[in-house]
């Protein structure tokens, strides 16, 4: 179930994701309707409610071109919109859903960076102490691209990496970044750490002194 149930209906989710992917383009109902995979009736339906609420407007039809719709950019509430897509059933969680099942075993964290003006989602992957398969992970971001109509730009790297970044790192997650797997939220363990010769030297002797003590 998506966080976004109680607001939005099935319908009204599959379109936005659709257009919110793409908020500039023009869509034509039968478009829609096989992007969305639903049935025409649903989508001229649901269309008239998303017009008349002012989210969608439409587009008059040039000649014998089908009429058109696109996101309202001027609606009241578009970034709050777009923000709840984003974080819920247009990416956040599909993104989460394919990482915590196909990669429950190797993947520590995970976070959305942002999104470009084209729609292109930058995901990072933090990998434990496996390392996700290379050919399974583009497999499952290619399959998720067609699910969600955006594309992926994906980056994967150890927690060791990750623990290593910098505030100046492009790949520091910044504070409107999506958190989306958490440590914890998987089956994926973390790195043993490997103890420096210092460190060790010093236990074994604090170890040797409890002992003559």
């Amino acid at each position: 179930m998506s966080a976004a149930d109680f607001l939005f209906a099935p319908e009204v989710q599959k379109l936005l994701m659709v257009a919110y992917a793409a908020p500039d383009q023009p869509f034509s109902s039968s478009d829609l309707a096989q992007r969305t995979k639903l049935a025409p009736d649903d989508v001229a339906r649901t269309l008239e409610h998303l017009i008349g609420s002012g989210i969608l407007k439409r587009h008059k039809p040039k000649a014998e071109d089908a009429e058109t719709v696109s996101i309202d950019r001027a609606f009241l509430f578009h970034a709050e919109l777009r923000s709840i897509a984003l974080k819920s059933f247009a990416a956040a969680e599909p993104v989460r859903a394919m990482l915590r099942g196909k990669f429950k075993d190797s993947v520590v964290r995970a976070f959305i960076l942002g999104e470009d003006k084209d729609g292109t989602l930058e995901l990072l992957v933090v990998h434990g102490q496996l390392m996700p398969d290379e050919a399974a992970m583009a497999a499952a971001c290619q399959k998720l691209s067609k699910n969600i109509h955006r594309h992926l730009k994906v980056h994967v790297i150890s927690n060791a990496r990750f623990n290593g970044l910098t505030p100046r790192d492009a790949l520091m997650p910044k504070p409107s970044a999506l958190e989306v797997v958490k440590l914890g939220d998987t089956k994926a363990q973390l790195p043993v750490e490997r103890v420096g010769l210092l460190q060790s030297a010093k236990k074994k002797l604090a170890t040797l002194s409890r002992s003559s003590a």
